[in-house]
């Protein structure tokens, strides 16, 4: 065993030694080689350094260099020298984080993660948490949390009986709210289609304004940074119209809410902790490894109601049991990294990895702009919106860029119109990695308008 994982972290230190030096997309004979593995199931054992190698072999070349700086095509954060380190002695320690008494270390380092995230995010101390997969997950839990929470006033038990014959919920979003929670409702059973969507601005924020008058259960949706812009949603605004009629005010806030952790972007976030719940995720902007994602809300009770299970065999413990407060029961203890990243990185370190990333992301809209190329947002966070002409010709910058591998970004559709989203969120971006990104897609722009196929 220790040979093996001697050779395992050779393999994975001269990986990432490497990063820098390969196309942020793997070569087409890397991913064709991916056919190797198209096999039937071996009769008998395989030396498990064979199996390494072959793995080693045939999937570092095919991977996305998503660690690496120069990667600008989802909000991904890369590993943390610390939260990888974690997360290799977590994966020998192989704990099921479910219960206290099946992860003891597990459970009181998310206990203690749970308490930095809320004095990173200026939340209230008394919060309660669960550490999922991901944002589409951490919105699901504060989401059946507040769907307890509003159908509990009207009189009715959901965890018991279900939705069959329950006092109908309002579900408020904007017009520009993320996938994830539409999923999110869907799975809770509050309907994909059956929402209200408010009007949003030219930076996707809703406009307060136009917010319906509520009566009956209600949930909002807001968000705090938008996957194209941004932009945030009048937060505290809303939360001053929906409460008094009894609404529950969720924030998705996959990666904006980390702004919060940095003094000179913290205004972004104003009027955030007057809302009920909150989603966001520890592998974008913490820079965490896959997966890792927290939902928090503002009364324990109702993420535990909505969360809660009972067995015979599972005993009944004084502390906390964190397979109370989330959908699944047996899980990796993620919470190990999310400790160690925080841990190394302080507080003034993550200000700094948000500030850092936002600057980077202000260079490229500037040198773009400067350079005669049209910026579709105000680029208040780590979002940038580029195009570089009509749709045909900025799909075409963005294949030539891809193609290229110098960095790697992608496409999306903004408000009718066809555009490059550049999204800064690794701690390993630098500023070499900005200019010679930058290089590139000029490149590429110079190159399409001279008809070079």
């Amino acid at each position: 065993m220790a040979d093996l994982l001697n050779q395992a972290a050779a393999k994975a230190s001269r990986y990432l030694q490497n990063l820098d030096r390969r196309e942020v997309w793997p070569r087409q004979e890397a991913v064709e080689g991916l056919a190797e593995f198209d096999e039937p199931l071996p009769d008998g054992p395989s030396d498990p350094e064979t199996v390494l190698d072959l793995l080693d072999r045939i999937g570092s070349p095919a991977t996305v260099a998503a660690a690496g700086g120069r990667y600008f095509g989802f909000v991904y954060g890369g590993c943390l020298p610390a939260a990888l380190a974690a997360n290799w002695l977590a994966g020998a320690w192989d704990q099921n984080a479910g219960l206290f008494v099946t992860s003891p270390v597990g459970s009181r380092l998310e206990e203690v993660a749970l308490g930095w995230l809320l004095d990173a995010f200026r939340l209230p101390p008394e919060c309660g948490g669960a550490f999922v997969t991901g944002a589409t997950m951490a919105n699901f839990t504060a989401l059946a949390a507040a769907r307890t929470a509003v159908l509990e006033r009207a009189g009715w038990d959901v965890e018991s009986d279900g939705l069959i014959g329950a006092p109908a919920v309002t579900v408020v979003v904007g017009e520009e709210s993320h996938p994830s929670v539409t999923k999110a409702l869907g799975l809770l059973g509050l309907g994909r289609r059956r929402v209200v969507k408010v009007p949003v601005d030219n930076q996707g924020r809703i406009r307060a304004e136009a917010f319906p008058k509520l009566g009956g259960p209600a949930i909002v949706c807001v968000q705090a940074g938008n996957v194209n812009t941004g932009s945030f949603d009048p937060i505290g605004e809303i939360c001053a119209i929906a409460h008094p009629s009894g609404a529950w005010v969720h924030v998705d806030g996959a990666f904006g809410l980390w702004a919060a952790a940095c003094p000179a972007r913290a205004s972004l976030v104003a009027g955030v902790a007057d809302a009920d719940s909150w989603a966001t995720d520890a592998h974008k902007w913490l820079n965490v490894p896959y997966d890792s994602g927290m939902a928090l809300v503002r009364d324990p009770a109702h993420l535990r109601r909505a969360m809660s299970l009972t067995a015979a065999y599972i005993p009944v413990s004084a502390r906390r049991d964190p397979g109370q407060f989330t959908p699944e029961l047996s899980r990796r203890a993620r919470g190990i990294e999310v400790w160690a990243a925080l841990r190394s990185l302080g507080r003034s370190g993550l200000a700094s990895l948000i500030e850092r990333t936002c600057r980077h992301a202000t260079r490229f809209a500037r040198q773009l702009q400067s350079a005669g190329c049209e910026i579709l947002n105000d680029v208040v966070l780590n979002q940038v919106l580029v195009s570089f002409g009509d749709a045909e010709t900025t799909l075409r910058v963005i294949h030539r860029i891809q193609r290229d591998g110098a960095c790697w970004c992608g496409g999306t559709t903004w408000q009718g119109r066809v555009a490059m989203r550049i999204s800064v969120s690794c701690w390993a971006t630098t500023d070499e990695d900005v200019e010679r990104s930058l290089a590139a897609m000029l490149k590429a722009r110079g190159e399409v308008a001279a008809g070079l196929k």
